[in-house]
């Protein structure tokens, strides 16, 4: 299984700590933030890393270089501006399919959150994918409190565009999803494009499906998250076992 990470982001909110650096290669917790996300992805074993970039990306490169130092093997799909998280996908899909069978499922993971989601799964989520005839699969999340209104309706593990009964819950998308590539159809290569849309679609087309994550997940928005997140991770426990639990693939 191949897997991408999103690393295209220009990172305003952060600035002024983004005005020289990528913000994945922000430090947190004795490390760069794509650190913790290629050192999970290879302990699930998925070792083939797409990294998409725009703003710095040369310094990314120049930190990550093809990825050996952890064991990954990382190709890069560079951006002259940011293309959205579906153009930035649909750019990259010749890394991602690597010339396998053009309906293998990847894993897209934003660069701009920490977890401890269990990255095992994915390869997992791929099968189910495959099995179920969908074309996408999005790991939720408890709605933060900077985002309390949510993102999608989740039922069981369907993701619905509405629930008469109630019986889904809203919650917020982590940033973690296993998708087909038939779900970037039409998506020009080098044009802007946003995933909310194109995930909408599925969902109304009954192709869409997810599970919830109760465990640790921080959207990296900010920099006052960024050195609550650094303080909480520098003894490698949590301060607040109620917020944060062990790191399962970090």
């Amino acid at each position: 299984m191949r897997a991408m990470i999103l690393a295209a982001g220009r990172g305003e909110r952060m600035r002024p700590l983004t005005d020289q650096c990528p913000k994945p290669l922000l430090p947190v917790g004795g490390k760069p933030l794509i650190v913790w996300h290629i050192e999970a992805l290879v302990a699930a074993g998925v070792r083939k890393i797409v990294i998409n970039h725009a703003w710095l990306g040369a310094h990314l490169e120049a930190a990550i270089g093809d990825g050996s130092s952890w064991g990954a093997q990382v190709q890069w799909s560079p951006e002259g501006e940011a293309l959205e998280t579906a153009g930035g996908i649909a750019q990259a899909l010749p890394y991602l399919s690597g010339g396998q069978d053009p309906v293998t499922p990847f894993a897209v993971v934003n660069g701009d959150i920490w977890t401890d989601f269990d990255r095992r799964r994915l390869p997992q989520i791929a099968s189910q994918l495959v099995a179920r005839g969908l074309d996408a699969w999005c790991v939720l999340v408890p709605n933060p409190a900077h985002h309390p209104g949510g993102d999608f309706l989740l039922a069981g593990d369907q993701l619905v565009s509405q629930d008469p009964e109630s019986h889904a819950q809203r919650l917020t998308f982590s940033g973690i999803g296993v998708y087909q590539p038939a779900l970037f159809e039409g998506v020009a290569p080098g044009s802007r494009a946003p995933l909310a849309p194109r995930l909408r679609a599925a969902i109304d087309a009954n192709r869409a499906g997810g599970e919830r994550h109760d465990g640790a997940w921080v959207d990296i928005g900010t920099p006052e998250r960024l050195r609550e997140l650094d303080s909480i991770l520098a003894g490698r426990y949590p301060s607040n076992p109620s917020k944060f639990s062990e790191p399962q693939g970090a």
